[in-house]
């Protein structure tokens, strides 16, 4: 288990310096003319590959806020056995998957999903950008503990 410390109060410079990443992957991502759902998405998949209670609460009110539908929340960890999920999401959630197990999938073959049939390269840029964001404010909520209570 990892020590009790909070990393935004101990050390502000990581969440300053986070907050920029963030937005700058979010005006990525609109500058790619990615749908801002697609984005919740991608940051619900990797928040729940890291085990991060905080993001996906956080990012399951923003989808819904935004538009999401419960049923498409519901089957996010499962979605490549539905028919919920565009092609575009697909290759989304595809990379999500990718860039967040990068230590054990970097050589593994991605599943049936063609990425570069329906991203375009400032596309993939752009959800690369917001998972690595996501990635890291998973890693700073879950090593600085963030409550996560009704």
């Amino acid at each position: 288990m990892l020590p009790h410390v909070n990393l935004t109060k101990l050390v502000p410079g990581l969440y300053e310096a986070q907050l920029a990443a963030d937005k700058a992957a979010d005006e990525a991502a609109t500058a790619a003319g990615l749908d801002p759902l697609l984005v919740e998405l991608v940051k619900m998949r990797a928040s729940q590959l890291n085990g991060c209670a905080f993001c996906l609460r956080m990012h399951a009110r923003d989808a819904i806020e935004k538009g999401e539908s419960a049923d498409r929340l519901a089957v996010v960890a499962a979605w490549w056995e539905t028919q919920y999920f565009t092609p575009q999401e697909q290759a989304a959630l595809t990379l999500a998957e990718q860039v967040t197990r990068i230590g054990e999938l970097h050589t593994t073959p991605a599943p049936g999903v063609d990425i570069d049939a329906v991203l375009d390269e400032k596309q993939v840029a752009a959800v690369v950008a917001v998972v690595i964001a996501i990635n890291t404010w998973n890693r700073i909520a879950i090593a600085s503990h963030y409550p996560v209570a009704p």
